[in-house]
């Protein structure tokens, strides 16, 4: 009697198609009433779709036999396509993809110059197709002097490659103290606006006592560039 009041006060088992839930559902869960908000929540959005087809129907459909209307005159003929006009026929460019042939073109008789250019251009008298090699050539033993001959070009023995642009700095020149003189001459040039130099047509000449200098042996030592 008391396992006929429980299969009674227990309702069946939900199933969720052919999966089960995550995780299992309270009894609360199971018998809880939604409230107002929810079910206001809960409803499906309105199709707005039947509105849409009336001012913007698919692209290539038709409308309903009862609201089909044929055309007017008018219509139509707006529709035509536009023809060009004679006189741009005449002049524009050739290479158009449409262009009117003359009854006279189309009825004159070729002269015999015409047909003579007409001709594909034909082989050189001396022009002489791929022929195979015989045995002989196939079997031939290359001689020293052409074993020689066929060797490239070498470089020169005293030949210096491109030195690498990057290359280790040594130990010194890393801990080398630079002079007041090498601090000096790193400073940049300073050198007034762009804007004021426009203005100033002697901004860049040449000092007279630069021009009047004599060049030391030792600057033009360090001149001459480097024998490789």
């Amino acid at each position: 009697m008391l396992l006929k009041f429980y299969n009674h006060a227990v309702p069946a088992r939900l199933v969720w198609g052919d999966q089960e839930t995550i995780w299992t559902l309270s009894w609360g869960a199971l018998t809880a009433r939604p409230s107002a908000r929810i079910l206001s929540l809960s409803k499906p959005k309105k199709d707005f779709s039947k509105y849409e087809c009336r001012c913007r129907p698919v692209i290539g459909g038709r409308p309903p036999l009862a609201k089909f209307g044929y055309p007017s005159e008018r219509l139509l003929r707006l529709a035509e396509p536009k023809k060009y006009l004679p006189a741009y026929l005449k002049q524009r460019a050739r290479e158009s993809p449409e262009w009117p042939v003359s009854l006279a073109a189309r009825n004159c008789n070729a002269s015999q110059r015409i047909l003579e250019l007409a001709q594909p251009k034909g082989l050189h008298p001396d022009f002489m197709p791929a022929r195979e090699v015989s045995r002989s050539p196939q079997k031939a033993i290359v001689s020293t002097r052409t074993i020689e001959l066929s060797k490239p070009k070498q470089l020169h023995a005293n030949y210096v490659p491109l030195r690498d642009p990057e290359w280790p700095v040594t130990e010194a020149a890393k801990h080398a103290v630079a002079t007041p003189r090498v601090l000096e001459l790193a400073q940049p040039s300073t050198r007034s606006h762009m804007g004021l130099t426009t203005l100033n047509p002697d901004a860049f000449r040449v000092k007279e006592t630069a021009m009047k200098a004599a060049c030391s042996p030792r600057l033009q030592e360090l001149a001459r560039p480097i024998q490789r």
